[in-house]
């Protein structure tokens, strides 16, 4: 399965959601590609958007290979496994959850002009155009689910089958197609676009996240 765009992807994803509005959900996207498509799910539905950010950790060895992710409020998710098999020192885990704060932070005050949530017990639909290793989805689901909510569901076109079955452990997932062989989440798009952040402005601007946006 391939999808033209994140528009396209995101309008077969919407129709796997039907009735979701019914529930007055909070729809919080991932930046920055999972906005758009988060944007259309919410128009679809005459929904309103929200964004969660939260930043993987990379190993001191590979940066693409996460050890863990981190949430804007300083919740930290390790994986384990690898932390102790690579022996990485908590010191480097403590310098690199402080420089992705920044980076989280610079995020939501950009896009959303604010930190705080309100969760509790709500229906929270986390929406992004793909995922792969899975790692800042489950900081995301470990933090939502400390906000008490009504129910979790994460919804994406595309993820890997191993990922999507983890994260179904955790959460209900809807998910349109769920490769065995996955490399990259760009590979199911024709087109896959860097999103910039002046464009996650302008979508969030349409939503009334503008209060103290700079």
């Amino acid at each position: 399965m391939k999808f033209r765009d994140r528009v396209d992807a995101a309008q077969r994803l919407a129709k796997n959601l039907e009735g979701i509005q019914n529930e007055d959900p909070v729809i919080l996207a991932v930046p920055r590609g999972g906005v758009v498509t988060g944007d259309v799910i919410a128009k679809t539905f005459g929904l309103q958007l929200d964004i969660v950010v939260s930043r993987k950790i990379g190993s001191p060895y590979n940066p693409e290979l996460a050890i863990g992710a981190v949430m804007h409020d300083g919740s930290f998710f390790p994986n384990s496994d690898l932390i102790n098999s690579l022996g990485v020192t908590q010191d480097y885990i403590d310098e690199q959850i402080a420089e992705q704060l920044q980076e989280i932070k610079r995020r939501l005050t950009k896009f959303r002009g604010r930190l705080d949530y309100d969760l509790k017990n709500k229906t929270v639909v986390v929406v992004d155009d793909g995922i792969a290793t899975g790692a800042t989805v489950f900081a995301t689901l470990g933090w939502i689910k400390k906000q008490n909510p009504k129910r979790i569901i994460i919804a994406i076109p595309v993820g890997p089958r191993d990922t999507v079955e983890k994260l179904r452990q955790v959460a209900e997932v809807v998910v349109l197609h769920e490769p065995v062989i996955f490399g990259a989440v760009g590979e199911f798009y024709d087109s896959f676009d860097q999103v910039e952040d002046s464009q996650v402005v302008e979508i969030m601007r349409s939503y009334g996240h503008h209060k103290n946006m700079k």
